[in-house]
């Protein structure tokens, strides 16, 4: 292993992308599946590798955010926790968190961009409107950590310092829901420190998430992405389909190929891609949480991707593992 990331001799294949009966690409990485006491029910690689969850560690910063004194509702926990699409709806929430902490956008350090949500994106470009912080994908994140601070009597312009009160209180909550510490923090894309945990700890939070008692702020976390999975992506979005599709699990996937889901009753499973391409992750997930005994058949869409050639099916994307 070097720089941090997994070798090919601690890796394992998780999926391969098969065109006309020919294997055309295979994706390797790590994969791990944890049942409610943490006992491991299934593991590819070297699941105590160390990786950068990116945004599937927002549900645990919106954790963070919660205990560090951001007063929000269920569908602002939701945004907190989620990567949205840029739709008006996500943008009015996200307003209605910085109004309630007397902040304007400008308030945001994410990266302006424009909505994921295709719709929304051609819209705004028609009526010739720029890309905005607001629209980025990370700024229920931020919105939440701007409130946290403002709760606490500190400067909102230093929110995103990894040594700031707000920062301190969530690399806290990350580091107990994991019930790691790796000492490594890296600078997510949308500028939040982001703090790197083995894959199995990644697994046993969302554990945690997905069990955590009511009126905690997991357990208030878990039932706002439950009860509002269309905040936690959008129209269509993967994440938001798993919740959909399968009520009580809680599902948040992030950039460079992870994805972790878990159960009501605490199975949990964590998946890192290697070559960072996402197309299979949510698939893999699922192949995982079917291996812990759930009944992912609702969700079966979501796993069985097709390859295209002249827009029909000659292959698929399949799981491996």
């Amino acid at each position: 292993m070097m720089d941090g990331v997994p070798g090919l001799t601690s890796v394992a294949e998780l999926a391969e992308v098969v065109r006309s009966g020919f294997v055309e690409s295979r994706h390797f990485g790590l994969a791990v599946a944890l049942d409610p006491d943490g006992k491991q029910v299934f593991a590819a690689g070297e699941v105590e590798a160390v990786v950068l969850p990116r945004s599937t560690a927002k549900p645990l910063q919106a954790v963070g955010c919660l205990e560090a004194g951001a007063d929000v509702d269920a569908e602002e926990a939701a945004i907190a926790a989620g990567s949205h699409t840029g739709e008006d709806r996500h943008v009015a929430v996200v307003d209605r968190i910085l109004a309630s902490a007397g902040l304007e956008r400008d308030a945001l350090r994410c990266p302006p961009d424009r909505p994921e949500d295709e719709p929304t994106r051609f819209r705004l470009i028609a009526e010739g409107i720029e890309p905005d912080r607001v629209r980025m994908n990370c700024s229920g994140k931020h919105a939440a950590m701007l409130k946290a601070t403002v709760a606490q009597g500190q400067d909102p312009a230093r929110y995103l310092d990894a040594g700031s009160p707000v920062q301190q209180t969530i690399a806290a909550a990350v580091e107990r829901l994991t019930e790691s510490s790796t000492g490594i923090v890296t600078v997510d894309g949308c500028g939040a420190p982001l703090l790197g945990m083995p894959l199995s700890g990644l697994a046993r939070a969302f554990s945690h998430l997905a069990t955590a008692p009511a009126g905690t702020a997991a357990g208030r976390v878990a039932r706002a992405m439950r009860e509002h999975p269309e905040l936690v992506g959008g129209k269509g979005h993967q994440n938001s389909e798993v919740m959909r599709l399968l009520p009580g699990v809680v599902a948040k996937g992030g950039a460079e190929g992870v994805i972790a889901m878990a159960t009501p009753d605490g199975h949990a499973v964590a998946v890192k891609v290697i070559d960072g391409n996402p197309r299979a992750t949510t698939a893999l997930a699922l192949t995982l949480l079917q291996k812990c005994g759930l009944d992912v058949s609702p969700a079966r869409a979501l796993i069985e991707l097709p390859v295209l050639g002249g827009g029909r099916s000659v292959g698929e994307i399949r799981p491996t593992i």
